[in-house]
């Protein structure tokens, strides 16, 4: 089993904003897999889905980005999924949008989310798509830019950023994390 989880916050008013896009990185993940993501369980919205042999279970942490590895721990000790099985989908401001960056492992790199799962998991070994939304203009601090919302032109790359993070994923569960990476690292969706 795969646990594939979508980093965001659950309030109204952070929808679409740019640490939302591990969450709408999931949306994607969930329509082309047929699935909506609805169950409450394990501080977050889940539901599980069969792909290619493989169970997978979709998770939204509903926990605030910076406690999001409480919601991951709690799924992942309940199905007894290992760290190398654990995706995660989530922003990173160290990119431009439309980049997508698939990790094998790593440190946090100052994301908050990063740090909580690592701090409940023990480990950085696991598997991640960072989705790039864009670093910060000179006069903009890090929580506007975080919880801003993207320009029109923004979110159209995104939509088809997130898509692509979706498909990322799944090439990890297919294909392993190398060759997600040959796959999606460097391209530049516009």
């Amino acid at each position: 089993m795969y646990l594939i989880a979508g980093l965001g916050n659950p309030d109204k008013k952070y929808q679409l904003t740019r640490h939302n896009t591990g969450f709408m990185a999931l949306d994607k993940l969930s329509e082309l897999l047929g699935v909506k993501v609805v169950d409450k369980k394990f501080k977050g919205l889940c539901q599980t889905a069969a792909y290619n042999g493989e169970k997978l279970l979709l998770l939204k942490p509903l926990t605030y980005m910076n406690n999001s590895g409480e919601a991951v721990r709690a799924a992942a000790d309940f199905y007894k999924i290992e760290p190398d099985r654990i995706i995660i989908l989530y922003d990173d401001i160290n990119f431009e949008c439309g980049r997508l960056r698939v990790r094998g492992s790593g440190s946090a790199g100052g994301h908050n989310g990063i740090k909580s799962i690592i701090a409940h998991l023990g480990t950085e070994g696991f598997p991640r798509v960072r989705i790039g939304v864009g670093g910060l203009s000179e006069h903009e601090s890090m929580v506007s830019h975080v919880l801003g919302k993207f320009s029109k032109e923004d979110m159209a790359i995104m939509q088809k950023s997130c898509e692509e993070a979706a498909k990322a994923a799944l090439c990890i569960v297919d294909e392993g994390v190398a060759e997600a990476m040959n796959r999606f690292n460097g391209i530049k969706i516009e």
